[in-house]
């Protein structure tokens, strides 16, 4: 009986210390998945964060490379038969209706919340009106520009938004660039200047005053609405970008079609809104409408520098293109604008913006 009741305590030891090392197997398990966890989530979340940006800049870039090859797909005996403020007002209202769409279909998906709601606070919705007209002028400009300037000196011309940017990006969002970073601005110029000289002209830059004067408003017009914008956008990172988009594109609807009446109105009237229009007249109005949104994801979930470079590696491609659909004849110039401009890119890549002290 002794020899039974001494086995009978070694057998309950023995569990006991079994129960003990697999209840410490699991706590020390439990706290190295706990340890890990918070670590794997923001990884996951930074993975996730990088594709988006990467998505919707690779994007903004293959749309704007197609936008300058509708362009010119829609003039016809080299004019618009169609009026480029219903244009404009088209693009804005496809804008408008995609973002109010896709918003309508976050309040199935999610509920409507407080980062979601369309509220019509002055706090919120005074802010757009500015950014859409410069928007509306802007867009009307790039039209009416060609009356003084031909294709190559425009694309050279439109290259002082880079700087603009740059400028404006300091002032307005109070961050400074680094020594390399504006190195890399003024290497971005010179590429692409360089990448779309005329070889067969040495009167490319002789542009009438008018043409320089347009230009530079342009370029002014673009920094400051495109940095105005990320600013706000930024502003309340939470928010929904669709309800963003929205108030900001319902604005550019009302401007342009202020500028119809003022503009157009005879014509619209005699001739109708879509004459002059054709199939790539549409296709132009869907990319500079899908473009639109893409320029807003870029500001929301990267920024405005990156935007810059997206067009501007954009209109390298455009060239690219061209060789096949317009006979486009690839220079020495082009080649080394183009290796300019990677590089710029690169050290703009690795410049980091500070915060202004």
């Amino acid at each position: 009986m002794e020899y039974r009741r001494v086995k009978d305590q070694e057998i309950y030891d023995d569990l006991s210390q079994k129960d003990v090392e697999s209840l410490s197997g699991r706590t020390l398990s439990s706290a190295n998945t706990t340890a890990i966890g918070p670590a794997s989530a923001g990884g996951a979340k930074a993975n996730s964060s990088w594709k988006l940006k990467s998505v919707v800049t690779l994007a903004l870039t293959l749309l704007t490379s197609s936008q300058a090859i509708l362009i010119v797909w829609s003039k016809r005996a080299g004019k618009y038969e169609y009026s480029v403020t219903t244009a404009n007002f088209s693009v804005e209202a496809l804008k408008c209706l995609l973002s109010l769409a896709a918003l309508f279909r976050t309040w199935n998906c999610h509920g409507v919340t407080d980062d979601n709601r369309l509220t019509t606070s002055f706090d919120e919705v005074g802010v757009y009106p500015i950014p859409a007209v410069l928007y509306m002028v802007k867009n009307l400009l790039q039209y009416y520009i060609f009356v003084y300037v031909d294709a190559p000196a425009y694309q050279i011309l439109k290259n002082l938004n880079i700087i603009s940017t740059g400028v404006l990006y300091r002032i307005i969002l109070k961050k400074k660039l680094s020594e390399i970073q504006w190195a890399a601005f003024v290497l971005l110029c010179a590429g692409c200047t360089t990448a779309q000289l005329n070889p067969s002209s040495d009167h490319v830059l002789q542009t009438p005053i008018q043409g320089w004067m347009m230009a530079i408003v342009m370029a002014l017009l673009s920094g400051f609405a495109g940095v105005y914008t990320e600013a706000i956008i930024k502003k309340r990172p939470s928010r929904n970008i669709n309800v963003q988009n929205f108030w900001l594109y319902i604005f550019g609807v009302i401007f342009n079609l202020v500028a119809i009446c003022v503009q157009d109105y005879d014509a619209v009237m005699n001739k109708g809104f879509f004459h002059g229009y054709s199939f790539i007249t549409v296709l132009m109005i869907l990319n500079h409408a899908l473009s639109g949104i893409a320029v807003s994801m870029v500001m929301k979930y990267a920024d405005n520098i990156v935007k810059v470079y997206s067009t501007s590696v954009a209109m390298l491609l455009t060239a690219v293109v061209s060789v096949f659909l317009f006979n486009f004849h690839l220079s020495l110039a082009f080649f080394l604008g183009s290796t300019v401009v990677s590089v710029s890119v690169y050290l703009h890549s690795i410049g980091k913006l500070q915060p202004q002290k």
